[in-house]
């Protein structure tokens, strides 16, 4: 009898644990299968949640099929512990590991509310955005010019909330104390700045903060992003260039950046640039006559007199030989690759078409041709103001 009943006891036992274990690789299969979640969602987890209370979200929201699952695999992982606030985005199908690496990672929100901080030439502009996680894109829900409109309630709203993202853009062609007064008015931003960086040493890009971030610190990352380029486009430079430093190809950089916002031109005005260079030709570049009178603080807001054209500085490519002793603003990377692989060309003369371009030229006569067909066009323009 005791003999029949620890043989049913064991039966009982092994089943038990057959059982256990095809239970536990159930689980598991659950656990890193493919989610029934059809299309993505911001998952927001805030400050003091639980796994239990995200689990519930993301059933609720029919982004894992078992809650129970999904807590149990963050227990058993040692997880649970690790959740952080903020918002995330779950992709369609991410299974509940994936679900789970996203949310206890790094606690940096993948979507939800950004404010992102535009310099530009002319103006800082501040948009707020929210990421739709169905298309990836963002939808801009306020924007304004910072000091010159007035600040909408939105932002103050999403600025407060902790899982508020920023972003910084800087446009090619600003100058570094465009930068610094930018970053200034940056309420998000920390600490003083006591120099200006050199001229042309800030890279335009794009830059994630954080609020109570330094400003020293935000230059420093524009600095060794732009040295970085720098190093790297002199390295790989063709061969015969009148540039004999990286300091002198960022400087041409600059006035390249100044001179077009064609993507296409680039090459065809650093070509312009470059044989004037071996040629001993004066630049005579308006851009560095420009920052010869404003020294790159703020924009001149009108066109340049006779007498500035005139007027020696250091910058005045009309009176100097060769390039200026700086930088005339911040270039980009495409500028920096531009003034060390300029196109092929005899072109010494550029003036504007009236399409936001240029009419090139390799002779004297054909550029005066163009610069009447300019004048034409300003004139008409003029007549139907």
């Amino acid at each position: 009898m005791w003999r029949a009943l620890a043989s049913n006891a064991l039966t009982v036992l092994v089943v038990g644990l057959f059982l256990m274990g095809g239970l536990i690789l159930w689980g598991q299969s659950q656990y890193k299968a493919e989610g029934p979640l059809e299309t993505a969602i911001c998952l927001q987890v805030k400050s003091g949640s639980n796994m239990t209370r995200v689990s519930r979200d993301l059933e609720d929201q029919g982004a894992i099929s078992n809650a129970t699952i999904f807590r149990m695999a963050a227990d058993y992982t040692d997880k649970s512990q690790q959740l952080k606030a903020g918002s995330f985005l779950v992709r369609e199908g991410s299974s509940m590991e994936q679900i789970i690496d996203e949310v206890t990672r790094s606690g940096a929100s993948t979507c939800g509310t950004e404010i992102e901080y535009r310099i530009g030439v002319t103006r800082l502009q501040t948009r707020v955005r929210e990421l739709d996680p169905a298309t990836l894109n963002f939808v801009e829900i306020a924007s304004f010019e910072v000091g010159e409109e007035e600040t909408p309630a939105v932002y103050t709203e999403k600025r407060d909330e902790a899982d508020t993202r920023y972003r910084i853009s800087l446009a090619e062609g600003v100058t570094s104390w465009q930068v610094v007064e930018a970053l200034k008015a940056m309420d998000v931003l920390a600490g003083e700045v006591a120099e200006i960086p050199p001229e042309g040493m800030l890279a335009p890009d794009s830059y994630e903060v954080r609020p109570g971030d330094e400003r020293v610190a935000v230059l420093q990352d524009m600095t060794e992003k732009q040295l970085l380029r720098v190093d790297a486009v002199w390295e790989n430079r063709q061969g015969g260039l009148p540039l004999s430093s990286p300091e002198e190809m960022l400087i041409l950089a600059s006035i390249i950046e100044k001179e077009t916002g064609v993507p296409e031109e680039r090459g065809q005005v650093a070509s312009v640039f470059v044989n004037r260079l071996n040629q001993g030709m004066r630049l005579q570049t308006d851009p560095t006559v420009i920052y010869g009178v404003t020294e790159g603080r703020g924009t001149l807001g009108r066109g340049l007199r006779q007498s500035e054209l005139r007027r020696a500085t250091p910058w005045n490519t009309y009176v100097i030989e060769g390039l200026p002793p700086t930088p005339i603003a911040n270039p980009g990377l495409a500028s920096l690759e531009a003034a060390v692989a300029p196109d092929e060309t005899d072109y010494v003369f550029f003036v504007a078409d009236g399409t936001g371009g240029h009419a090139f030229a390799e002779t004297l006569d054909e550029h005066n041709r163009n610069v009447a067909k300019w004048r034409e066009i300003e004139a008409e323009r003029n007549s139907g103001n």
